[in-house]
C-alpha cells in the first residue's frame, strides 16, 4: 500500500467514524434533553423521587444493540408480509412517546409507522367504533405502533364522560371478539400498559409546565386528568380485568426509570416475535460512467449554498 492510499484510507475511515457519531448524536441530544428537563425543575419541585438510574454507556450499548434487532425485525417482517400491531397505554407523560421514538428511529418509516389518531370528529362519532382503527391496521409486511388506541373508550372516554355507560358495557363486550379476529387473521398484537407512581406523574407534568419546549405536550385533557387520578385508577384496573385474554394478554412495564421502561419494552417486544435474520445479497455499486463529450457546466447551487451560509454567520454574530 503506498502513501496515496494509505491517506485515503484514513480519510475514509474519519468520515465513517464522523458519520456515525453524527447518528449516535440524535440518541444525545434526546438524552441530553431529559436531562435539561431534571435540571430545570430542581428549584420548583418538592419532591423529586430518587432512584438508581442506569449507566449511560451501558444504556446506549444495549438500546443500540436493540435497534440492531429492531432493523431484523423489520426485515423478517417485510420478507414474510407478515402483520404486526403494538399497542401502548398508560397515563399521561408515562413514557410511551420515549419508547415509540427509541422503536421507530432506525426504521424505515414506511414499513414502521405511528397511528396517533386525534379526537373524532362528528362524522366518525357516528361510525362503528372500530371503524376508524380499522383503516390504520398494517397491510403485508407492515408494522404499526399506535399511540393510545380503541382503548380510549375505556379510559379517557369513559371517565371524563365522553360515552355512555351503554357505549363503555358494548365496547368491553365487542374488545376481546373483535381482537380475536385480529389475530385470527394473522395479524401478531401486543398491548403495553405504561404504569407510573402518582409522585412521578406529578413531577413531569411539573417539567412540562416550565419547560416551553414541551409545554405543547400539555393539553387541557392532561391537566383535567391529574385531578382525576382515583378515577383513571379504577377505569385502568376494570379494562385490564376484562380485556386481558390469552389471545390477548396485556403487558406491565414499570415506567418510572424511562431508561430501563425503554430497554425492557422494546427488548420484550422483540422476544415475542419468532423473526429470524434474513440474508441479503451483498450490494455492488455500478462503476460512474462519465461522458467526457458533455460539456462542462457551472452549479448554480453552489453560489446559493454559500449565500445561505454567509447569510447564517452573519445573523449568528448578531445573536
Amino acid at each position: 500500500m503506498d502513501k496515496t492510499d494509505k491517506l485515503n484510507r484514513n480519510a475514509l475511515r474519519a468520515h465513517v467514524a464522523a458519520d456515525m457519531a453524527d447518528i449516535i448524536d440524535e440518541e444525545l441530544e434526546m438524552e441530553i434533553d431529559d436531562d435539561r428537563l431534571d435540571n430545570l425543575l430542581k428549584e420548583t419541585s418538592d419532591h423529586r423521587p430518587e432512584r438508581n438510574s442506569l449507566d449511560r454507556r451501558v444504556y446506549f450499548k444495549e438500546l443500540f444493540r436493540l435497534q440492531g434487532e429492531l432493523v431484523k425485525l423489520q426485515d423478517w417482517v417485510q420478507h414474510n408480509k407478515s402483520r404486526v400491531v403494538v399497542i401502548f397505554e398508560g397515563r399521561d407523560a408515562a413514557g410511551k412517546g420515549g419508547v415509540i421514538k427509541r422503536i421507530t428511529q432506525r426504521l424505515n418509516p414506511r414499513l414502521c409507522r405511528v397511528a396517533a389518531l386525534p379526537a373524532p370528529n362528528e362524522r366518525e362519532r357516528t361510525q362503528w367504533y372500530f371503524q376508524r382503527y380499522v383503516a390504520h391496521l398494517p397491510a403485508g409486511g407492515e408494522i404499526v405502533l399506535f399511540d393510545r388506541s380503541w382503548y380510549n373508550r375505556a379510559g379517557v372516554e369513559r371517565v371524563m364522560g365522553f360515552c355512555t355507560p351503554e357505549q363503555s358495557d358494548e365496547f368491553f363486550r365487542t374488545v376481546p371478539e373483535f381482537e380475536r379476529m385480529l389475530i385470527r387473521s394473522g395479524i401478531v398484537l401486543l398491548k403495553y400498559w405504561f404504569s407510573i407512581t402518582d409522585d412521578e406523574l406529578q413531577f413531569r407534568f411539573m417539567m412540562r409546565i416550565h419547560d416551553p419546549l414541551k409545554q405543547w405536550k400539555l393539553s387541557p385533557m392532561d391537566v383535567e386528568s391529574r385531578s382525576r387520578w382515583e378515577q383513571y385508577t379504577r377505569a385502568k384496573e376494570e379494562m385490564l380485568e376484562r380485556t386481558h385474554i390469552p389471545e390477548s394478554p396485556w403487558w406491565m412495564v414499570e415506567a418510572v426509570d424511562k431508561k430501563r421502561a425503554r430497554l425492557n419494552c422494546i427488548s420484550h417486544l422483540l422476544s415475542q416475535i419468532p423473526y429470524q435474520e434474513v440474508p441479503h445479497k451483498q450490494v455492488a455499486l455500478p462503476p460512474r460512467i462519465r461522458n467526457p463529450d458533455l460539456p462542462p457546466r457551472t452549479n448554480p447551487e453552489e453560489h446559493v449554498r454559500s449565500r445561505n451560509l454567509l447569510m447564517w454567520r452573519r445573523k449568528a454574530h448578531e445573536r
